[in-house]
């Protein structure tokens, strides 16, 4: 009896579809993180996160696969966590990231004249990526820089009490990278 496949697909036994895989410093990474959490489905948001790192800061299909089979779960179980939580990127984004916090205390101190001024100045809207692929631009719910606010994350870093001078002085060395 010969199996029914569709055209243009490969049977899955014959093609190994996990292109990612995590170099030898990381496998490193990787174990001791296990060592930290009581079972492996607990540790899948840290993985994720060296994962994602690992693959230029995003978490594409080979990376849920690996990921779903390091930790032996299923995909749909990894992805559903990559697409619950905003800080796994499900497309791959610029070089830098640019996170504008939005909440109350940053929209009461100006964070709405700071997303126009980014969205302006880097010829962008929320959520986009510049043509160059430096920078994309995105919100955060909340930075915990409430009485420093506004404020916005770039890359690790943070950047508070903004004016539209500390914003462009941020943009000026990101585009100059």
């Amino acid at each position: 009896m010969q199996c029914c496949v569709l055209p243009g697909r490969h049977r899955p036994e014959v093609t190994n579809r996990m292109a990612f895989a995590l170099s030898d410093e990381r496998i490193k990474e990787f174990a001791e993180i296990l060592s930290r959490y009581p079972n492996k489905m607990a540790a899948c948001i840290p993985v994720l996160h060296l994962c994602q790192e690992a693959n230029d800061n995003w978490v594409s299909d080979e990376v849920t696969e690996y990921v779903a089979e390091k930790l032996e779960l299923s995909a749909a179980h990894v992805k559903g966590v990559a697409t619950f939580y905003s800080l796994f990127n499900r497309e791959k984004p610029g070089k830098h990231q640019v996170w504008v916090c939005r909440t109350l205390s940053c929209a009461l101190r100006g964070s709405e004249g700071i997303i126009s001024h980014c969205e302006k100045r880097l010829g962008i809207k929320m959520g986009d990526t510049t043509p160059d692929g430096k920078i994309t631009l995105r919100t955060a719910e909340c930075l915990a820089a409430c009485g420093t606010a506004p404020a916005m994350q770039v890359n690790k870093e943070y950047h508070e009490n903004l004016t539209p001078e500390s914003v462009d002085a941020v943009l000026d060395k990101l585009l100059a990278d």
